[in-house]
């Protein structure tokens, strides 16, 4: 199980410090590219990739050096939220085809943070 649980957090891990990287210092780019971002503020984009990639950082890093560990099922918790409110975001927005992705993200997210505590 424990194998799995890293799998889990590896892959979160791999999606969430990307993006949380390229929000957090490169905000007009994404408002370039992603649709959702042409309408919102940068500070907005900056906070949503600073959630991302504390919370990426935060499934590896606490588990890894067995320091504060709990941290690890609570960045698991984070993640699951920013994933039902981009869930929510994006359905608001018609934006259907970006809910299926945040749905899996949610589903891995809480394995980790059930089976961490």
């Amino acid at each position: 199980m424990n194998i799995a649980l890293w799998v889990a957090q590896a892959l979160i891990a791999l999606m969430f410090i990307p993006a949380g990287v390229m929000k957090t210092f490169q905000p007009q780019k994404v408002k370039a590219t992603m649709p959702w971002a042409k309408d919102s503020s940068t500070g907005f984009i900056a906070f949503i990739g600073l959630s991302e990639l504390l919370g990426g950082l935060g499934l590896i890093l606490p588990w890894a050096t067995d320091i504060a560990p709990i941290l690890t099922p609570i960045a698991a918790i984070g993640i699951a939220v920013i994933m039902l409110f981009a869930a929510v975001f994006h359905a608001r927005r018609g934006e259907y085809g970006s809910i299926g992705m945040n749905f899996i993200m949610l589903a891995l997210a809480l394995f980790v943070a059930i089976m961490r505590f």
